[in-house]
This record gives structure tokens, C-alpha cells and sequence, in this order.
């Protein structure tokens, strides 16, 4: 290994002169508070935006904003696990993996089995194509620009693999954008919510880790990666 003695003194000096002091980075999930007005806005936006469902008086308030809420906290914790992937030499397991994604696809399953035997509702005649891309487009509308705010958090940590941080904050976001779309859309079919809910949130987190990879081949290769 070369000693300080054989490095040259300008060398030396232009190093020391580039040195700055860096703040830690927090806690991922600390920071992943830093997204909660962004879940906040999606769950109340799109529905207040577009107005609620025409059903949601047979939904108790757990029914309705309650699991929206908790779908939105889920879409958070996945976040969460992106900014921990993000962290170098804090990479998630290959079950980690397994399981987040899991958990990106399930709940929102599970929260529309729940509404539609809660509420269901039949879709008219002749409108299913106009209601699939209505619901699909909205959700990418809202979730869309609210992936930069998580795109911003990984990329200073320097994730190793930034495809699957993109990927799961991606997720993230899409999980809370739909957690809003719940109580705007009309129709409780799994079909709909299945290809039109999940193609959108699948195309969120598709976006997600594009946007990751750019970023990481856009950076400057001088710039020194973080711990």
C-alpha cells in the first residue's frame, strides 16, 4: 500500500482542501418520514380531486378512510425498505425482497376483496375499458411526480443496486396512490381492480427503478459515494 510519504505534497493538498465535513445520513425509516406529505396528499387528493365513490355511504369510516389509511401506512413502510436498500452494505435479503414485494401486491388485494364485500359495486354496461384507463390514469397522474421525493432520498445514499431501490419506492408510491383511488372508484370488480389498479401500480414501480438506474448513470463519476 503507498504511504502518505510517496504521494506527492500537491496531491495531498488538493485532497485536504476537497474535504468537507458530511452529515449522516438518518435512519431509513426517519427519512422515509420525509414522504409521509406525499401520502398524505395522495390519499386525500385523489379522491377530493376526482370525488368519492358514489358508494362510500355503505362504508363504515374504518371501511373507507381507515384502510385507505392503512394501505397508505404499508405504501410508506415500503418506502422504508427502499431507503434501506439504498444504503450501501445495507442491501435486503433475497426473502426481504420477496416478501416487500409481496406485501406491494397483496394489500392492495386484500383491501379491494374487503370493500367489494363490503360495498359492492356492479359496473354499468359499456364502460368498463373508459373506467379501467379513468382508474389507470389517474393513479400514474397523482403517483407519477410524487416518485421524485423518494427518488431524491435514495439517491444520496448511493444505493449498490439501485434498480431495486427504485423498484420498491416505486412500489411504495404506487400502493399510496392507490390507497386513494380506492374511494374514488365506482367499481369493486377484481378484474378492473386488478389490471387497471395493479397495471398502474406495476407501472409505478417499472418507473421507479428506471429513474433509479438513470440516476446512477447520470452521476458524476467524480463524486464520491457515501457510507
Amino acid at each position: 500500500m503507498m504511504s502518505e510519504h510517496m504521494i506527492p505534497a500537491a496531491v495531498l493538498d488538493e485532497v485536504r482542501r476537497d474535504l468537507r465535513p458530511v452529515r449522516p445520513l438518518a435512519a431509513p425509516l426517519v427519512r422515509a418520514l420525509i414522504v409521509l406529505p406525499v401520502g398524505i396528499a395522495l390519499l386525500a387528493g385523489l379522491p377530493l380531486s376526482w370525488g368519492l365513490r358514489r358508494n362510500i355511504g355503505e362504508l363504515a369510516l374504518w371501511a373507507s378512510w381507515g384502510l385507505s389509511a392503512l394501505e397508505s401506512l404499508a405504501g410508506l413502510l415500503i418506502v422504508g425498505a427502499a431507503l434501506s436498500e439504498a444504503v450501501p452494505g445495507r442491501r435486503l435479503s433475497a426473502r426481504a425482497v420477496t416478501l416487500t414485494l409481496l406485501a406491494g401486491a397483496l394489500v392492495p388485494a386484500a383491501l379491494m376483496l374487503v370493500t367489494s364485500w363490503l360495498a359492492p359495486a356492479e359496473e354499468p354496461p359499456g364502460v368498463s375499458v373508459r373506467f379501467a384507463i379513468e382508474c389507470f390514469d389517474q393513479i400514474l397522474l397523482w403517483a407519477m411526480p410524487a416518485v421524485a421525493v423518494p427518488a431524491w432520498l435514495a439517491a444520496r445514499a448511493w444505493p449498490e443496486r439501485p434498480a431495486v431501490a427504485g423498484a420498491f419506492y416505486g412500489l411504495g408510491t404506487g400502493v399510496m396512490a392507490d390507497a386513494g383511488a380506492r374511494l374514488f372508484c365506482w367499481v369493486s370488480s377484481p378484474l378492473h381492480v386488478l389490471l387497471s389498479h395493479g397495471g398502474a401500480i406495476l407501472a409505478v414501480t417499472i418507473c421507479g427503478a428506471l429513474v433509479a438506474t438513470l440516476v446512477d448513470r447520470w452521476r458524476p463519476q467524480s463524486t464520491v459515494r457515501r457510507s
